[in-house]
């Protein structure tokens, strides 16, 4: 697997220089000029899908009062002009009710478009671990010129070769090059950690990566209730990490107690099961309330018992 050339790479890093200088880094930078919010379309290479609705109602809020400070950076497409970045500060305008807001306009390309989106998102604190997770792949597809699973693919391998499990000859040394300088230049995560902690976050439960993709759930959360395989106890557990707050210790010992039941049923193993209660009892000090709680269920099976 080799990356495709890209003829567009010196122009591309250019273009990322320009627009991070006058959208990102300046925020007083002047505007080339206004334009009617219904003139700006979203970009299809946004990498953030989840806008908290609290602080985007927050920042129109200050754009009712104070207006667009710093301007959206478009490019103009047929029919228009469509978002490069700002997408947040747009949604927030179209909230405030604003008729016009200040653009940035400059000629890209699709590829540039995408990339400078990517690496301007990709820079902020505030993406949650799935969207920079697949940020980063989409960045990656770019550079490389190759689809997301190649990319995941190209990945698993190098960081095979990284711990000598594979040749190194099997990674391109212009692939590889092009990798580590995508991590170094994020300077957010390693290609280690990426592969081993982050990667699995996209073949998590759906329902748990939605609530992941909308900044409920921590990551390393998410994936302690993932370990719990039946549908309905991982939901269970989901549902009171997020009502009761629990934090990761409380979340993982859940999901080991889950994980250790045996399957209910008339061929669960009874006694293994008594065993586990008794394990549990061992380790726990019961209120008064409690203890009479569980001494009448003692009696009552043992009661259950006799009669068999």
């Amino acid at each position: 697997m080799s990356a495709k050339p890209n003829p567009d790479t010196s122009s591309l890093r250019e273009a990322m220089k320009l627009a991070q200088r006058k959208a990102a880094l300046e925020p007083a930078a002047p505007a080339d000029r206004s334009l009617p919010l219904e003139a700006v379309r979203l970009s299809p290479f946004q990498a953030r899908r989840f806008f908290d609705p609290t602080a985007l109602e927050e920042l129109a809020q200050s754009l009712r009062l104070h207006g667009m400070v710093q301007p959206l950076l478009v490019r103009p497409v047929e029919g228009g002009f469509e978002l490069v970045h700002g997408e947040r500060r747009l949604r927030a305008a179209r909230l405030a009710g604003l008729a016009e807001v200040p653009v940035i306009v400059r000629e890209l390309s699709d590829q540039q478009a995408a990339e400078i989106n990517l690496v301007e998102n990709l820079q902020r604190e505030d993406l949650n671990p799935v969207e920079e997770t697949r940020g980063v792949l989409r960045l990656l597809g770019l550079r490389l010129g190759l689809a997301e699973s190649e990319v995941v693919a190209l990945l698993g391998t190098l960081r095979e070769a990284e711990r000598g499990k594979v040749s190194h000859n099997v990674v391109g040394e212009n692939e590889s090059s092009i990798i580590f300088e995508v991590f170094s230049s994020l300077g957010r995560i390693s290609l280690a950690s990426f592969v081993s902690h982050r990667l699995p976050l996209l073949a998590l439960p759906p329902e748990i990566l939605e609530v992941l993709e909308q900044g409920r759930l921590e990551y390393t959360k998410a994936t302690a209730i993932a370990r719990v395989k039946d549908p309905e106890a991982r939901a269970r557990l989901l549902r009171e990490a997020l009502e009761q707050g629990l934090t990761l210790a409380q979340i993982k010992e859940r999901a080991r107690q889950l994980t250790s039941l045996p399957a209910p049923g008339p061929k669960a193993d009874l006694a293994a099961r008594l065993a586990l209660a008794g394990r549990r009892l061992r380790k726990v000090t019961l209120s008064p309330q409690k203890q009479r709680e569980v001494d009448a269920l003692l009696e009552r099976l043992l009661a259950a018992l006799e009669e068999d």
